[in-house]
């Protein structure tokens, strides 16, 4: 053999035992990460079939909140958003509420990941004699939700105007100029209106949806109806009282048209839905006060309002100018401090006014008796005044009793506000919608609150879902 020929043979490739083994090293370490990454892989479809087969079982099932698979496929953009945007047009004050939503890979169920809530007031039915001059207003709420929904997706989002009390209580002819302006204004913002999206809406879907959002927020949809609260939602024209009965005397004593089937998260339930316009907070406010007025007077002399105090107030676009009776015989001694001297001061006649709240809602509400044993949340101006009272942390909420609040009425009628100079009417009136009408027992528990989870406790979020569910 040539000295050539030997060459070629070392060039050529005659390999180290060093390099053998390194590429045999390689080798088995390419294969070990294969394995591995098939082994995973295997176990992770396990996991999903298995997932999503049994669905029903699993706790995230029936969470609003976003599961760790889900955040995941949303951080790796394999999860396209969707949202909606909804305008609460209420008797008081008109919001927008627009959130975003992704479809969870477990079971396809909408998750709710974040939300817009604005606010302007007053409510669209002070605009009733002059529509044109609401657009100014609908402008502002589209522009806040024009800037939370990104561009691309603007076109195929949903906006829907739902018109609550303030719009029922109207004529006709002053409801339906509204509403034209409303949905010229909704067709001019770019979003996605279908034929339906400026309407009026029932009182029966308003309280459905209260129910919704309530239950959807704390988990508590699916499953057996006992699961659920119940929901009192006091707005200022109208009143909502929902929950999903497990008794069948409920059932049977029910008014008719009551009982709506609902889907809830892939669960059927037959939920009580009663609505009651004109019971609302402010609409209650004036039928009180103004009762026996003449139509033409603005001069309200009351009952249930302190004889120091004067106030105006404007309802239905009217201005009225509100005092207390000037003869009460009713005193409170105040000891007087730091060197004042003591006084007396006229004070509400609690009893008295009382009375009046409680003849205002005689025979006009249906009390189911189921609601003495059901864990209640009451929202809107249930939230609202119980804060002003001091009852609960206006950012956190809390826990009261009908008895709480039936002496937190009766102090305000007892202490001169020039502050709020209607509190001890409107207290008064909410414990008595409570115990009077809705027949709740003074130690009867309530939770109010204004967010659960950060999120608002508005019947926009259960309109949003019924918009993305019925028209995917």
């Amino acid at each position: 053999m040539t000295n050539n020929g030997v060459r070629k043979r070392r060039n050529g490739g005659l390999a180290s035992p060093n390099r053998i083994a390194g590429k045999n090293h390689s080798s088995t370490v390419l294969l070990k990460t294969v394995r591995n990454v098939a082994i995973v892989g295997t176990v992770g479809l396990f996991f999903v079939v298995v997932s999503l087969s049994y669905n029903n079982t699993l706790p995230w099932r029936m969470s609003h909140a976003t599961n760790v698979l889900d955040r995941l496929a949303v951080r790796l953009g394999l999860q396209e958003q969707v949202y909606a945007v909804v305008i609460d047009a209420g008797s008081t004050g008109t919001r927008v509420l627009a959130f975003a939503f992704h479809h969870s890979l477990l079971d396809g169920s909408l998750k709710l990941d974040a939300e817009l809530f604005k606010e302007v007031k007053p409510g669209l039915s002070s605009y009733a004699k002059e529509p044109e001059a609401s657009a100014a207003s609908l402008r502002e709420l589209l522009s806040a939700a024009l800037q939370f929904v990104p561009a691309e997706a603007v076109s195929r989002t949903p906006l829907v105007l739902r018109a609550t009390a303030g719009l029922r209580l109207l004529p006709d002819h002053r409801a339906d100029a509204l509403l034209e302006t409303a949905r010229a204004e909704a067709e001019r913002s770019g979003f996605l209106t279908r034929p339906d999206a400026v309407r009026i809406m029932s009182g029966t879907d308003e309280g459905l949806f209260s129910w919704f959002t309530v239950n959807f927020l704390l988990d508590r949809l699916g499953g057996e109806p006992g699961r659920s609260v119940a929901v009192f939602d006091l707005g200022g024209g109208s009143t909502q009282v929902t929950f999903a009965p497990t008794e069948a005397a409920t059932m049977h004593a029910a008014p008719p048209g009551s009982i709506v089937e609902v889907s809830a998260m892939k669960a059927q339930a037959g939920v009580y839905s009663q609505s009651y316009l004109g019971i609302g907070l402010m609409a209650a406010r004036h039928t009180i006060l103004t009762a026996g007025l003449d139509g033409q007077n603005s001069s309200v002399v009351s009952e249930c309002v302190n004889p120091v105090v004067t106030t105006k107030w404007s309802y239905g676009g009217k201005t009225y100018n509100i005092s207390g009776v000037s003869t009460s015989k009713n005193y409170k001694f105040i000891k007087g401090k730091g060197g004042l001297i003591d006084k007396t001061e006229p004070i509400v006649d609690f009893v008295k006014c009382y009375g009046l709240a409680e003849r205002f809602l005689s025979g006009r509400l249906h009390a189911p008796d189921e609601l003495r044993s059901r864990e209640v949340y009451a929202i809107s101006y249930y939230f609202d005044r119980a804060t002003e009272a001091g009852l609960v942390d206006p950012f956190d909420g809390g826990a009261v009793t009908v008895e709480q609040l039936m002496r937190a009425a009766r102090q305000a009628c007892e202490t001169p506000n020039v502050e709020q100079p209607l509190a001890c009417l409107d207290l008064t009136y909410i414990a008595a919608l409570l115990h009077a009408g809705l027949q709740l027992p003074g130690e009867h528990l309530l939770r109010l609150h204004k967010k659960i989870d950060e999120h608002e406790t508005s019947w926009a979020l259960g309109a949003a879902f019924h918009t993305l569910t019925n028209h995917a």
